[in-house]
């Protein structure tokens, strides 16, 4: 059974034996280190006459970062950018910056994400650290792992929940779903907004370089 670290009575004391090497801590974010490319990305969003679906190219950058501590609690993790366009276009569709975490200690992992329209968000999933399919799902309200936006947003377009669910195909290949539940202005009903594609590697991820001489 793995012990959490949250109810460890020092919560001052780090540990001192962290190992640098990320890319080996990573847990199941070990198969999504590196730079990805989309071109099978479906969006469903809500428009006035109803649900669009809009196709779209997919740029994902996923970089290690060193270990993270909060006393006894360590984190490993990859710091992360999404990059969206309309196929054909240039201008942005979609941007989207954040950190996927892993903790080891209780087989955790943390997405947090940011996005230029006012909103930010941190989704929790369990998975072992083998996992090749995992879920994670942030819930508007939640004190810990909830849902922020700007006045409007909460206003016309209020996002309730958001689920992201990941599938390691192979070490060249990942998916994911997204689910985000809207309770949209004059609507009488929740919208479920739908994000899906599948991503190829283009590039290795860079670690730090300093750690590889430690």
């Amino acid at each position: 059974m793995t012990k959490d670290p949250l109810f460890s009575q020092d919560i001052y004391t780090e540990p001192s034996d962290v190992d640098v090497n990320t890319l080996t801590n990573l847990g199941p974010l070990r198969f999504m280190a590196g730079r990805w490319k989309g071109a099978l990305g479906i969006d469903i969003n809500p428009k006035e006459q109803g649900p669009e679906r809009q196709a779209y190219l997919d740029y994902v950058d996923l970089q290690p970062i060193d270990p993270q501590t909060n006393g006894p609690q360590l984190l490993y993790g990859l710091r992360y950018h999404q990059h969206i366009v309309k196929p054909g276009e240039v201008e942005t569709y979609h941007d989207q910056v954040g950190y996927w975490l892993w903790e080891p200690a209780t087989e955790t992992i943390i997405q947090t994400l940011a996005i230029p329209r006012g909103q930010v968000a941190m989704a929790v999933g369990k998975a072992t650290p083998d996992a090749r399919e995992f879920e994670l799902t942030a819930q508007r309200g939640d004190t810990t792992y909830g849902i922020c936006s700007n006045p409007f947003l909460e206003k016309f377009f209020r996002t309730d929940k958001w689920t992201i669910k990941v599938k390691i195909h192979d070490a060249k290949r990942w998916s994911y779903r997204q689910e985000t539940t809207l309770i949209i202005e004059g609507n009488k009903e929740p919208f479920l907004h739908i994000d899906e594609s599948v991503l190829e590697k283009i590039a290795e991820p860079n670690p730090n370089p300093l750690a590889e001489h430690k």
